[in-house]
């Protein structure tokens, strides 16, 4: 089966854009909208303001960092949101020391509070076995097709009904090249994801999509995983540059 597609904001694009973009995505035949939690904003304010403008669009934090927010303060903060339509996005922000097990806890403790659904985002083997063992799914990032593939794989075979999304930083427009090149490097120079790339053998730059492939990458990554996130880049982050966004990928992959 085709994997899910989805749109990916980051929490800084605000709750005005989110009202704006988010009847554009549901009309465009998105599955859901997943926003990155970032210091000094707030991913659920964000899809507190898509929900009221749609009816069926999922609603994801790609993730919460569960060392700056417990997950009472998650479950509360979340509470006037859909359950049906929410996916609580978590992750372990930038502890190193006994993450796998902070997650875990945060993860089992979220599920006792909430109907919502509940995925890990994991970067290393221990962190996407956690996931798939202690979550309803596991948000996985920054691969390749195949590499996505062979994850999702390993996580289905110890959680079979686990769910697998992946965010792709996507570039739909030539002028947007430049700032997803940045992105790019800027990822590839953090030493958890450098290490993570070494460990894969894999490049930065060979986990994104680009203007000019489009449509046959984005139907390569629906081939490996239950959904894909593009995380859109855009020239200048506007709402009506999301808008083409949109539009440009509901046309290549039509």
């Amino acid at each position: 089966m085709t994997a899910q597609l989805s749109l990916g904001i980051a929490a800084a694009a605000g709750p005005a854009l989110a009202e704006r973009i988010a009847p554009a995505a549901e009309a465009a035949g998105f599955h859901g909208l997943w926003v990155n939690d970032t210091p000094g904003h707030d991913a659920l304010a964000v899809l507190a303001a898509a929900a009221a403008v749609t009816e069926h669009l999922v609603l994801a934090t790609g993730v919460i960092p569960v060392d700056r927010r417990t997950p009472g303060d998650i479950a509360a903060a979340a509470s006037g949101l859909p359950t049906a339509r929410l996916v609580l996005g978590i992750g372990s922000g930038q502890v190193r020391t006994g993450a796998v097990e902070l997650v875990t806890d945060a993860a089992t403790e979220l599920r006792t509070r909430t109907d919502a659904r509940v995925v890990v985002g994991a970067l290393g083997p221990r962190m996407r076995r956690a996931g798939a063992a202690a979550s309803d799914g596991v948000l996985l990032s920054w691969l390749t097709p195949a590499a996505a593939t062979a994850q999702a794989a390993q996580a289905h075979a110890i959680a079979p009904g686990t769910h697998v999304a992946l965010y792709v930083r996507t570039a739909a427009d030539a002028a947007a090249v430049a700032a997803l090149d940045e992105e790019t490097s800027r990822y590839a120079g953090y030493p958890a994801y450098a290490a993570n790339f070494a460990r894969l053998g894999i490049a930065a730059a060979d986990t994104v999509i680009r203007p000019t492939d489009l449509g046959d990458r984005v139907g390569t990554y629906r081939a490996g995983v239950d959904e894909v996130v593009l995380r859109a880049i855009t020239p200048t982050g506007s709402a009506d540059d999301h808008l083409r966004f949109i539009d440009a990928v509901a046309e290549a992959v039509a």
